[in-house]
């Protein structure tokens, strides 16, 4: 390979700027992320996430009145037809959930499919209300609870909370889901949502997109961090437990997930968000050993790697705190992240061009055919 070829080739795309978008900015001197020029820390301690997800998809803040609106038009999305419960009721207690709402998002595609590519915004409303209806009519169903469809949740966060938990959740765990949504609700072209545009790039349906979506993000190095994080927490007994076991993990050159960031240099602008919730919510239950332990692996990660945690870490922790079973913990990401994933698709359907990128040929040269009986 020579050397011009190699400086023209991005593995993995890497400080390759694929397309346009006027949806959001991230990484900005090392630590800033704005949605559609708003930061984050504005959006997560002035909004809510019903005003987040509609400036992403319609690209203004929506006036007191258009909010309520908007409001209720995501609870009357939160039916699912009969074909998608039905499809949903036949998955085990022990499926993957990222796995339940690829499914059912497709199933959505069968039973109520998209009229036209201008229908965009419908889609994404429709899905809005629908994704977390899917999530606990499969969850809570198949563990032998009800699942309230027809709870009416002034706040989409709560009605996110409700199908988490099938109990009533606390005014802080949903103020904490409301934020923890706000969070997770964009973030440029990461993998899944690179994933979104491509696909709508072939003119593809809604449901398509996003369900390549969720198939992205169910791979462990996009999605999941979390989990793995709540993984890495539970194993300590302590802080001082767990100060000397990341240590030894460390010294043993063994990965530890919601650590650093591929596109943040010097902080992720949603760490300390998150982590004030996690302690938060700890506080509230009267438990602070796994925020104690979190904040001791943050301190080993900073003194032995000058790495940072991001948003995925003390998620971890507030997820757990609030009650929610860590399987859950990546299908809330999902549920978040539909709001960027529809305002990109659209964006992409807007002014499309078929996204088709070259390859670098890495394999043999020209080799003459050699017939069978000689081989």
């Amino acid at each position: 390979m020579s050397e011009k070829t190699e400086t023209a080739t991005a593995v993995g795309l890497r400080g390759v700027k694929a397309g346009n978008t006027a949806i959001c900015t991230v990484g900005a001197e090392g630590h800033g992320l704005h949605y559609r020029g708003y930061s984050i820390e504005d959006l997560a301690s002035r909004s809510s996430f019903e005003e987040v997800a509609y400036l992403l998809i319609h690209g203004e803040l929506p006036a007191r009145a258009r909010l309520e609106a908007w409001r209720r038009e995501i609870g009357e999305n939160r039916r699912l037809p009969d074909m998608v419960k039905t499809v949903l009721s036949t998955f085990p207690a022990d499926a993957h959930p990222m796995d339940v709402l690829r499914t059912g998002v497709s199933a959505l595609g069968v039973a109520e499919p998209e009229q036209g590519l201008e229908d965009g915004k419908r889609s994404a409303v429709r899905l809005l209300g629908a994704l977390p209806s899917m999530l606990g009519y499969w969850y809570l169903s198949s563990r032998g609870k009800e699942a309230p469809l027809d709870v009416e949740a002034e706040h989409h966060a709560d009605y996110v909370m409700r199908m988490l938990k099938g109990d009533p959740p606390t005014r802080l765990e949903c103020q904490m889901m409301d934020n923890s949504l706000i969070l997770y609700a964009e973030h440029e072209f990461n993998a899944s949502t690179f994933t979104a545009r491509v696909c709508a790039s072939t003119l593809a349906d809604f449901c398509s997109c996003i369900a390549g979506a969720i198939g992205t993000l169910s791979g462990p190095l996009h999605g999941g961090a979390n989990e793995q994080a709540m993984a890495l927490i539970s194993r300590f007994e302590n802080p001082e437990d767990a100060a000397r076991g990341v240590r030894d993990m460390l010294a043993r050159k063994e990965l530890i997930m919601g650590f650093g960031h591929g596109v943040y240099r010097v902080r992720d602008p949603r760490n300390g968000v998150i982590k004030a919730w996690a302690r938060k919510v700890s506080e509230a239950r009267g438990d602070m050993r796994l925020f104690e332990i979190s904040e001791a692996i943050e301190n080993v990660m900073w003194e032995e790697k000058r790495l940072f945690p991001n948003l995925d870490f003390y998620s971890a922790t507030a997820y757990h705190m609030a009650g929610i079973d860590t399987l859950l913990f990546t299908p809330i990401f999902v549920i978040s992240r539909i709001s960027g994933w529809a305002a990109h698709v659209i964006e992409q359907r807007a002014d499309n061009k078929l996204i088709r990128p070259l390859a670098n040929y890495t394999g043999p040269e020209h080799r003459a055919y050699v017939p069978m009986g000689e081989r």
